[in-house]
């Protein structure tokens, strides 16, 4: 497929600076631009590769100000991250378009029930009592367990696994190796035997609509009741939300985040890369935490926090340009310890 700048231009709103009829039929970051490719531009950091960049056409903010001409055509938009995501989004679905039909190496249970234009791959199984609604696509080897329902479009990978009894909303993509609903991690010392008593785990995981859940990522079920994924929110690959807990609408997290148990987490809340969160406490709307964050306690709404535990990021990095100094000032304190030591046994 091949695009002018003009059409993409009027896809996405822009204006055209340049050669309204250059051609592009891929994408390429600025920094490895090719002569054919479309490239985006909405870090200031990455400004100087748009006077060098090979790609036929660039998109950037609309308030960028160029120090000098470019060879390449720019198409200036409101956003152009935003844009560029929305031009990939017709891209994907014009390379991958969606698939249709039942493979004979398949297994549905005579109990299910499975709506129109559903894509079955070889090898998937699908239990007794599931509802698959219209439109949904699930790949080879992925596993819907009994009485699991699917609401429409929801796209479910190779290998994924939905445990009995779980409910996913509409246009929910679960990738590769994500599992949804194994028992939440719930064992009782007992004295009398020296050993552990498993907590039976009777409860549900809620998936509501539009969410996406990275591969490999791991959402116990409840205890009792129900674990739930809020409408809107992005989990990253190797994330971990244990039993009971409530993540809120349109939050998102970064890999290997881990959330323990009954723990409730407002929206709109982004959460960097390895943050803990510990169980039992609440976390406030739209709380930014910044990667390897640990939360022992409770946060309120409205606050950007880094560091275990979390405080504000200017205190963080002035304590941790401290923290860098302690063998400079741990060797300064022993050396006024002695004088002191020394000043005292003169005047004795």
């Amino acid at each position: 497929m091949e695009f002018t700048a003009k059409q993409i231009a009027q896809f996405i709103q822009g204006n055209v600076e340049g050669d309204e009829n250059a051609t592009v039929n891929t994408f390429a970051k600025i920094e490895e631009g090719v002569p054919g490719a479309i490239s985006f531009l909405s870090n200031p950091k990455y400004t100087h590769y748009i006077y060098e960049t090979k790609s036929s056409v660039v998109l950037v903010d609309a308030s960028l100000e160029l120090e000098k001409p470019v060879s390449t055509t720019i198409i200036r938009v409101k956003d152009a991250r935003d844009c560029v995501a929305k031009l990939l989004q017709m891209y994907s679905e014009a390379i991958n378009p969606k698939k249709s039909g039942i493979d004979s190496l398949a297994f549905i249970s005579p109990k299910a029930k499975v709506g129109d234009n559903v894509y079955v791959g070889a090898f998937a199984y699908i239990g007794d009592g599931a509802i698959v609604e219209d439109g949904c696509q699930i790949y080879p080897n992925a596993y819907i367990g009994d009485n699991v329902k699917l609401g429409k479009d929801c796209t479910i990978y190779p290998h994924v696994t939905i445990y009995h009894g779980c409910k996913i909303g509409n246009r929910v993509t679960l990738h590769a190796g994500s599992v949804i609903g194994a028992d939440g991690f719930g064992f009782a010392p007992n004295p009398e035997t020296n050993s552990y008593d498993k907590i039976p785990q009777i409860g549900i995981v809620t998936i509501e609509d539009d969410v996406e859940i990275g591969a490999n990522t791991c959402i116990d079920r409840s205890t009792m009741g129900s674990t739930f994924i809020r409408k809107g929110v992005k989990l990253d690959n190797l994330v971990q939300i244990a039993h009971n807990d409530d993540i809120g609408e349109n939050t998102v997290m970064s890999a290997q985040v881990g959330i323990a148990g009954s723990t409730k987490v407002g929206q709109w809340c982004m959460f960097g890369g390895q943050v803990g969160v510990a169980g039992h406490i609440s976390i406030g709307n739209k709380v930014f935490l910044g990667a390897q964050s640990g939360a022992p306690g409770s946060i309120k709404d409205d606050q950007t926090l880094i560091g275990t535990p979390p405080m504000n990021p200017k205190g963080y990095f002035r304590s941790q340009a401290i923290f860098r100094r302690l063998p400079e000032m741990y060797k300064q304190l022993n050396e006024l310890q002695k004088e002191i030591e020394e000043l005292k046994n003169k005047n004795k």
